[in-house]
């Protein structure tokens, strides 16, 4: 019996795609505890440490023009308040995992295998 090459290619790119993905999810596994979203700064730094990097971030949309004012390709940034919070990073074994905190809270966590 023969496949067809556009099931077997299909299944190699879903395995591909499948092992090199960034997970953005609402809880993380750390020994027998569990991060969640929601959670505090003072709880992820009970259960990973301290990061070994931190950066401020702003979520931005873009927009063809507000109030009339328009940049040269026609976009400008727009920054809003809500989205202002810091990204901290942490290196555990082949994984980088990224955990968002924004007003003193789990926003967002990203695990990514190395």
């Amino acid at each position: 019996m023969r496949i067809p090459r556009n099931v077997v290619f299909s299944a190699c790119g879903a395995a591909l795609a499948l092992s090199t993905t960034v997970q953005a999810v609402s809880t993380l596994r750390v020994g027998n505890q569990v991060l969640t979203a929601g959670d505090s700064e003072v709880r992820v730094t009970e259960l990973l440490g301290k990061p070994s990097h931190k950066s401020r971030s702003r979520s931005s949309r873009s927009s063809h023009s507000i109030n009339g004012w328009r940049s040269r390709r026609g976009r400008v940034r727009v920054l809003s308040d809500e989205g202002i919070g810091e990204k901290w990073q942490y290196r555990r074994d082949d994984h980088v995992t990224t955990v968002t905190i924004v007003d003193g809270k789990v926003s967002d966590i990203e695990d990514r295998r190395l």
